[in-house]
């Protein structure tokens, strides 16, 4: 086992990856070959179109060259020897990385065996140090993530310190490939997307759509009921709205092209802070009315490269569950803590129990007073503390319009994912020029905080359906149960159970089809149904159901009435 850290062992796995391929594909030409996150992966431009049958060779080569213990040899050379070496080895793409080097900066290389790599470093002894590996996939890149310049591919492999972690790591990709929202979403008839509409805009099928109004619902009661007030904004503002946000100066490569209306420039919003503030500034404030809470299911448009776009989970057109909260600096403290519980609570009803913040402090070059910035990181702080929870810290990691704090949550097989967000804002309250009248009669500015609890709906429910599987509580699935009729003969009974589960406020489909009850079994479970109503001759005689809870298997015969019981509690108790 490699007592290694895993970024040291599969930068230097990458590098014997490229031996091996420049073992069996003489002609290649390298670019660069970085640890990830879950792995690593180099980029190659060679004539052979390398499939997938491929990595079995090159995995071969690379546990021989491992076998051989190969001593990972560090050495440097001035810029002009380091230039001949590689045009002489015929790498323009290593040219390229070469010329990012600063002059005076040392110019590193790294061998390995035949092969010889510019690179900073640091790498494992030698090869048998870096434990297990495997490659997974190829894919094309372009050089520098550039569309102009020329495809490249790319292959992504991972490593392990030893075999039993690899096999533990395969094991979960193979669970994540399993919950994957795209195929589960497609199989379960929740979303598409059409080319005819555009990439990266979703399209919500009646069961997806009846999840979302689910639970946007429970979204809109819970904010109601801790003290905020909803918005509805326009889709679209004038050109000078995101002038004065800034937007246009800043993020304009993310934003759709303007439209002309009246002679004047339209652009579809990418935020919807800048409506609130227009909220905001309707009338004169005063600081008995803060603070104020105001949230907006606001739908916005991104752009996106087409390559970055990723089912539900990175998308051009989402709806973001936005709230801002403009408060007097007293008030600032109490408002973070309740908007991180509120946070907390809003993820706990939806099954995650394993949340973490993380505090991003002020940058090297930030807008508003040091003393705001020390009060808001404070703020953040102390809220984390009040909750009892373990916070790390990135120091000067804040927008420079604002310290934050990040919420990450893990799902029901590990993975963590960004989500909920508190963002301080010293930036659009100083170019709005927004105030109150102070209980002194005079102007402040006052704080505000962009918060999002689940970010975008559409991210959000892409979670949802891999944290579940595709198998959603009782609370949010669209069929919450299903009657399966033996034969034909009690089809009229299943129909009058249907109808009364349905007056009780239950979602319910009886399946009439012809099929044996196998079948209609085979597929209830597929469509991961909570509950399975078997009726035949005895349930029809008896007024009751055979049930099948998917949660907790058999549940023998009951009554309609006992299980209307059963379910209700289920659903009012939002179990998971």
């Amino acid at each position: 086992m490699s007592n290694y850290p895993l970024d040291t062992i599969r930068h230097s796995a990458a590098h014997v990856m490229a031996a091996a391929v420049q073992k069996l594909y003489p002609d290649a030409k390298f670019d660069i070959g970085p640890a990830t996150e879950n792995g690593f992966y180099y980029d190659f431009d060679m004539e052979h179109r390398l499939v997938n049958e491929d990595l079995k060779e090159i995995e071969k080569q690379m546990k021989k060259l491992i076998g051989r213990k190969l001593p990972f040899e560090h050495f440097e050379l001035p810029r002009a020897e380091a230039e001949k070496m590689l045009k002489e080895a015929g790498q323009p793409y290593k040219l390229e990385r070469l010329a990012d080097i600063p002059e005076g900066e040392k110019i590193g290389f790294y061998k390995t065996g035949d092969f010889v790599d510019l690179c900073r470093g640091p790498h494992v002894a030698n090869s048998g140090d870096i434990g297990a590996v495997k490659l997974l996939s190829i894919a094309g890149s372009y050089f520098r993530g550039d569309e102009k310049n020329k495809m490249l591919q790319r292959i992504y492999g991972t490593a392990f310190a030893s075999e039993e972690e690899l096999k533990e790591h395969i094991r979960m990709q193979e669970e994540a490939a399993k919950r994957d929202h795209r195929k589960l979403g497609q199989e379960l008839d929740l979303f598409s997307f059409s080319e005819n509409v555009g990439p990266g805009l979703v399209l919500w099928h009646p069961k997806g759509a009846f999840i979302r109004h689910t639970f946007e619902t429970f979204w809109k009661e819970e904010h109601y009921r801790n003290g905020y007030q909803l918005l509805y904004t326009p889709h679209i503002g004038q050109s000078i709205l995101w002038e004065t946000s800034g937007h246009l100066d800043f993020y304009r490569e993310g934003m759709y092209s303007s439209m002309q209306i009246d002679e004047k420039d339209y652009y579809v919003k990418p935020m919807n802070c800048p409506f609130h503030i227009e909220v905001y500034q309707s009338r004169l404030r005063s600081y008995r009315e803060l603070p104020l809470r105001w949230a907006e299911l606001g739908t916005v448009y991104r752009y996106e490269k087409s390559g970055a776009l990723h089912g539900l989970l990175r998308v051009r057109g989402f709806t973001q569950d936005d709230s801002h909260i403009i408060c007097t600096p007293e008030q600032i403290e109490d408002e973070i803590a309740e908007v991180l519980r509120f946070s907390l609570y809003i993820w706990k009803c939806f099954g995650f129990t394993e949340i973490k913040p993380y505090l991003s402090t002020r940058p090297a070059k930030a807008v508003g007073e040091p003393e705001r910035w020390e009060k808001a990181i404070t703020s953040l702080q102390k809220a984390v503390d009040k909750l009892g929870l373990d916070c790390e810290v990135d120091e000067g990691g804040g927008a420079f319009y604002g310290p934050k704090i990040d919420l990450k949550v893990k799902d029901a097989i590990g993975r963590e994912w960004q989500t909920a967000t508190i963002q301080f804002d010293f930036n659009l309250p100083e170019r709005f020029d927004m105030t109150y009248i102070g209980e002194d009669g005079k102007k402040h500015r006052p704080y505000m905080v962009h918060r999002a609890l689940m970010g975008s709906l559409e991210r959000f429910f892409g979670i949802l359906i891999e944290q579940y599987a595709g198998a959603f509580p009782m609370w949010l699935a669209p069929e919450q149960a299903r009657l399966l009729p033996v034969s034909e003969k009690q089809l009229d009974y299943a129909k009058q159970v249907e109808l009364e589960l349905r007056r009780k406020g239950f979602r319910v489909e009886t399946d009439v089809r012809a099929s044996s009850l196998g079948a209609k079994i085979k597929d209830a479970r597929n469509a991961r149904i909570p509950y399975l109503l078997v009726v035949g001759e005895r349930e029809a005689e008896e007024g009751a159901v055979a049930a099948r809870s998917r949660r907790e298997g058999e549940l023998g015969t009951l009554s309609i009435e006992q299980l209307a019981e059963k379910m209700r509690f289920e659903v009012e108790n939002k179990i998971v």
